[in-house]
């Protein structure tokens, strides 16, 4: 009997293992991220290039109408934001046979979470790494807040966040789309303060990863990510969805290869994107003692 021709073989089966990895590693990077969901992301993904213009038109003001007169015409005037796309990661594991036969189906399982957690990892870093740039930067002290560049008096006052609250208001920064990115530390000492933990706190929502309820209206996310500076504080980002944006131009893709040269499996994750500040006006980097 002919053996035939419709048959599965590593040919035919060869992206059958890589697809499992990718899912896998995608899920995890996409569970892993607090700050990319909280900015604006902009995709560049098929495109060619390595740099991206971004339009940043002024506002104008309305102008009474007189009668019998002509409209007041504005002068629009529109500055461009420049992003270059030029943060490449990857990650990357040889895994042998022996290994590969004779280790528990967790091994994988690791490796696909760890590389997942590793590239958000870096992702949220480069967003948090913009708020240098914002227009605000201020630290808690006994008065409220305070110019940043001494050392913070305290991690939290209420005093102070409602301080910060107003600067986005008077920057005229919707209210919508606002968030604080905080510490585990921050969360701690807020976890003593009586407007966070009142029943007004719990607002039933579907919890998103990383968030923790609201705070006056703004939205509160713990992250690890945010650095210690100056030995003794960390600094916390209040901001808008506008203050920051996000450009993807290679997602998380996941390739394997077996490399017969060392009887091993190659499997590397790997992202390209870029990031840029896009509306300084509209971040507050608050620094307090960790």
């Amino acid at each position: 009997m002919a053996l035939g021709t419709n048959h599965v073989t590593n040919t035919t089966a060869a992206t059958f293992i890589p697809e499992i990895w990718s899912d896998e590693i995608i899920a995890v990077y996409e569970k892993s991220l607090v700050v990319k969901p909280l900015v604006r992301a902009m995709s560049m993904v098929g495109k060619k290039g390595d740099t991206i213009r971004v339009p940043k038109p002024d506002r104008g003001d309305a102008s009474i109408k007189a009668e019998e007169t002509q409209v007041n015409l504005i002068t629009g005037t529109t500055d461009e934001l420049v992003i270059s796309i030029d943060q490449h990661y990857e990650y990357s594991r040889l895994i042998e046979d022996i290994t590969d036969k004779q280790a528990l189906n967790s091994l994988r399982r690791f490796y696909t979470e760890d590389a997942g957690y590793a590239l958000a990892t870096r992702v949220d870093t480069a967003i948090i790494n913009e708020a240098a740039n914002f227009s605000n930067q201020f630290e808690f002290n006994g008065g409220g807040i305070g110019a940043a560049g001494g050392t913070a008096d305290s991690a939290f006052t209420d005093a102070g966040f409602r301080s910060a609250i107003q600067l986005l208001d008077d920057a005229d920064v919707p209210m919508d789309n606002r968030c604080w990115v905080i510490s585990p530390a921050l969360k701690k000492e807020l976890l003593g303060v009586s407007n966070y933990i009142s029943t007004d706190f719990v607002t039933g929502r579907p919890v998103e990863t990383g968030s923790i309820g609201s705070l006056y209206g703004v939205d509160i996310y713990v992250t690890t990510n945010l650095p210690t500076v100056n030995t003794d504080e960390k600094p916390s980002l209040l901001m808008h969805k506008d203050a920051v944006v996000f450009v993807e131009q290679v997602g998380v893709r996941v390739q394997t290869q077996y490399k017969q040269e060392f009887l091993a499996d190659l499997m590397t994750a790997d992202t390209l994107y870029g990031t840029e500040t896009y509306r300084p006006e509209c971040g507050v980097q608050l620094f307090g003692t960790v």
